[in-house]
């Protein structure tokens, strides 16, 4: 063969192999567009138009932990499954929901805190899952409560009466207690201080964002911290707490101060918000305080510093309530009841209530309709003291009706404009006493049917 030959031949084949190459850039480029393209193509997650901006920054909780995994309870591709490791010497409180139908985990919860002393010697743990509420499972239930507490208490060497496990999710089918313990090594060697935005994140099922919130006061001249988060959207209509609620403070505070006030600052907050009247089978909110910010040990929220504390725990406490709300399913209105005048406060509460969980209250909201009708109908149905002549309404600082009829001064304009803004208040004076109380709740739309209709799908 010629020299020629030879270069002519070598030149043949770096051609071919470059077309080769070529080809195959084109290939990925292409399947590469057509990717972006499904991406782009999938319906983004929708997010509550009320949600805040961001997540906050929680601060770090000396003597708390947490981490996250991804253990496909129910999901797949996302954190279903939160550990928190609380050192010893903390205290803990918790209240839970009075539904009769209760899930395994709430019941082993409420046994376990009424055997804690009020110097609970040992660590704490809390197990949640995500995906499934392992509620309505029979004996099969408590068992699997019993394998997942054993095998955290046995990972972070702290008492299983201390580990406090809760669940979300479907309801009536069996949870694979397995993929949790099979997950908790791994969670156990991850545990982080600064890790509450995934834990928060790890508990959600139909929320559109993760909840927390935080305050920072000082105490006798001690800084202390209080950070917490919470998951719900639906079936909120809390008796005792809400779906699931999780607060940390590294207070010193003794048991059953801690307990009492959890359970007052329960009351103003998650107890006072609902978003379809439906109240959660797993309705949990537990509340722990490590001591470590060295400050000399509250005995109650009624001293003067006691009232400190229990101000900043109330106020995270509301913050999450709110969120909740926001995040109702469906929700594009944040709707505060107000009711004073009421005979009692007992009474007050009724007609809130009863406003609040009014569907068809909600979808005159919804549809932006100044429909004032629909309020005096739901004070008339709340079983509260009522005096139709004496009852007054009012939309904002809009007075809407008063002595058993239409104010004079109203115009339908301004009712129907107020109505267009995302948070409203409705107000309701009964003027028949001192009774007041305030209900958070929000609009019902077209929305909530869809998750709920697809919500096993």
């Amino acid at each position: 063969m010629a020299k020629g030959d030879e270069k002519a031949k070598g030149k043949s084949k770096d051609t071919s192999g470059k077309k080769a190459k070529d080809k195959s850039k084109k290939k990925a480029a292409k399947e590469t567009k057509a990717e972006v393209a499904e991406v782009a193509a999938k319906p983004k997650p929708l997010v509550s138009p009320l949600a805040p901006d961001r997540f906050p920054d929680l601060p770090v909780i000396d003597g708390v932990r947490f981490a996250t995994a991804q253990a496909g309870v129910r999901y797949k591709n996302r954190t279903d499954v939160m550990l928190a490791e609380i050192a010893p010497g903390s205290t803990l409180a918790g209240v839970f929901t009075r539904s009769a139908t209760r899930s395994a985990a709430v019941l082993d919860c409420q046994d376990k805190l009424e055997m804690l002393g009020d110097t609970p010697k040992g660590g704490f743990a809390i197990v949640v899952n995500s995906g499934n509420a392992n509620t309505f499972t029979g004996q099969r239930g408590a068992s699997d409560v019993a394998v997942i507490a054993q095998a955290a208490a046995s990972a972070l060497k702290v008492p299983v009466g201390h580990v406090f496990t809760s669940s979300t999710g479907v309801i009536g089918e069996p949870l694979p207690a397995e993929k949790i313990t099979d997950a908790l090594p791994g969670l156990v060697e991850r545990l982080s201080p600064d890790a509450a935005e995934d834990a928060a994140r790890a508990i959600m099922t139909t929320d559109t964002f993760p909840k927390g919130a935080m305050a920072e006061v000082e105490i006798g001249g001690v800084a202390v911290k209080v950070m917490g988060f919470a998951k719900g959207s639906g079936m909120i209509a809390p008796d005792m707490a809400t779906m699931l609620g999780y607060i940390f403070t590294d207070a010193a505070v003794t048991q059953d101060g801690l307990q009492a006030i959890l359970s007052a600052a329960t009351k103003r907050s998650f107890n006072a918000i609902t978003v379809d009247s439906d109240t959660s089978t797993s309705d949990t909110v537990l509340l722990a305080a490590t001591g470590k910010a060295g400050n000399v040990p509250l005995s109650s929220g009624r001293s003067a510093e006691g009232k400190i504390l229990a101000a900043a725990i109330e106020e995270v406490m509301k913050d999450l309530a709110l969120q909740i709300v926001r995040d109702g399913e469906g929700a594009t209105k944040l709707v505060e009841v107000r009711v004073t005048g009421a005979k009692t406060a007992r009474d007050a509460d009724k007609v809130a209530r009863s406003i609040a969980n009014s569907p068809l209250v909600k979808t005159a909201v919804a549809g932006e309709d100044p429909n004032w009708g629909r309020i005096v109908m739901a004070v008339g149905k709340s079983g509260a003291v009522a005096d139709r002549d004496l009852l007054s309404i009012r939309f904002g600082d809009i007075l809407v009706a008063e002595n058993g009829w239409v104010a004079e001064s109203y115009r339908e304009e301004d009712g129907a404009s107020y109505m267009t803004g995302q948070e409203l208040v409705i107000s309701v004076d009964l003027g028949l006493g001192r009774g007041e109380a305030t209900v958070w709740t929000c609009d019902l739309t077209n929305r909530y049917i869809e998750i709920n209709a697809d919500y096993r799908s």
